[in-house]
């Protein structure tokens, strides 16, 4: 195991637990400020730690633009005194009238949204108009990954335009996610990324004949940052998310984010050695994502040579020869394949500082709602 991860007293810290590392998160945020190439083109995703604590420390180091995906993360944001929130996801229902609420609550911060069909821009039109409120709107463009969004196109024009014109709307510009690119060859990357914003930049230039100023694109995530932060185009925002923490998924798979250090683990403990070759840790379902396949939710890395087994809620049991070494009570570090869900398992994360224990950090934004 790396000897960065040790700490030095682990009497207080209760297992499963969820540790951040702070001196690796400081590294990775001045990486992501690195590979942008400065702060004005960075608008980093809070889903991955959803933490204040965090939020604070990128203000700190000149990040003013923020991205999240809930109106409990856009509140957490708001109560950093971000200046300029992003919240990338379509309101639909009451979440229409909670936007409104947050916005009077909070009105030192500019706040964005997306909208990808007229249906929405109409429903959110009227509960801004009724509010007195007036929100940027950002139109989500399918790129590729059909979850949501509207092609590059005709269509997209004419929501634009449709958006101009509605009250309580303000056109905002694009956000371009991409989350169907993930190859791990970055050439491959390139290429996919290229190909998808021909019909993108074309949309662009057809709003800016029509009057528009030149729109703000918001695009990719944590695998096509890199991408993205080469190009010189205006307007550009990359928003990254996993990076802050990163984890074992992307930290194996695309090398070149390897200036990226994993600065998340979760403290597990051995709670029964069950026979002479296996061992059973409270490594729970609950405690690790399981979003990726069973077997491959963790590594553990001070148990080189091992197989899992199976994982309930509360136990996850491996084979291995190593298994003598290990006695009930024994500390196991996991580093998880994804982190972002992981997080939201967690109700705090222990915060560990050049090898002490020094505080614990709330995941505030686990909640779907805070406040309002």
């Amino acid at each position: 195991m790396n000897p960065q991860y040790a700490i030095a007293d682990t009497s207080a810290l209760f297992s499963p637990g969820l540790v951040f590392y702070k001196d690796l998160i400081r590294h990775n945020i001045s990486e992501a400020v690195r590979i942008a190439g400065s702060t004005g083109r960075l608008r980093p995703h809070v889903k991955t730690h959803k933490t204040r604590e965090i939020v604070r420390m990128q203000m700190e180091a000149g990040i003013k633009k923020h991205k999240c995906a809930t109106l409990a993360e856009a509140e957490m944001l708001a109560q950093c005194d971000v200046p300029d929130i992003f919240l990338a996801y379509n309101m639909v229902g009451p979440n229409c009238g909670r936007l409104t609420k947050l916005m009077k609550a909070y009105p030192n911060s500019r706040f964005s949204v997306t909208v990808d069909h007229p249906a929405g821009a109409k429903v959110l039109s009227a509960a801004m108009a009724a509010a007195g409120e007036e929100a940027e709107v950002v139109i989500d463009l399918d790129v590729g990954q059909h979850r949501t969004g509207v092609p590059p196109g005709p269509e997209a024009v004419s929501l634009y335009e449709m958006i101009g014109q509605l009250p309580g709307l303000k056109p905002g510009g694009l956000q371009v996610y991409d989350g169907h690119n993930h190859q791990e060859s970055l050439a491959e990357r390139q290429a996919a990324v290229q190909k998808l914003l021909g019909p993108v930049l074309d949309l662009r230039l057809q709003l800016a004949k029509r009057g528009f100023q030149l729109p703000r694109m918001i695009v990719g995530g944590t695998p096509t940052f890199p991408v993205y932060a080469k190009l010189d185009l205006p307007g550009i925002e990359c928003s990254p998310g996993t990076c802050v923490l990163n984890d074992h998924g992307y930290g194996t798979r695309f090398s070149d984010l390897a200036g990226f250090i994993p600065a998340a683990l979760v403290l597990t403990r051995v709670v029964s050695r069950p026979t002479p070759t296996r061992v059973t840790m409270d490594l729970g379902t609950k405690a690790v994502a399981s979003d990726p396949p069973a077997g491959k939710r963790c590594v553990l890395l001070d148990v080189p040579d091992h197989e899992p087994i199976l994982q309930n809620e509360e136990h996850f049991v491996i084979e291995t020869p190593a298994a003598e070494r290990f006695r009930p009570g024994d500390e196991i570090y996991a580093m998880p394949t994804h982190i972002c869900p992981t997080c939201a398992l967690h109700r705090q994360a222990y915060v560990v500082e050049s090898g002490i224990l020094t505080e614990a950090w709330d995941i505030v934004a686990r909640d779907r709602v805070l406040t309002i």
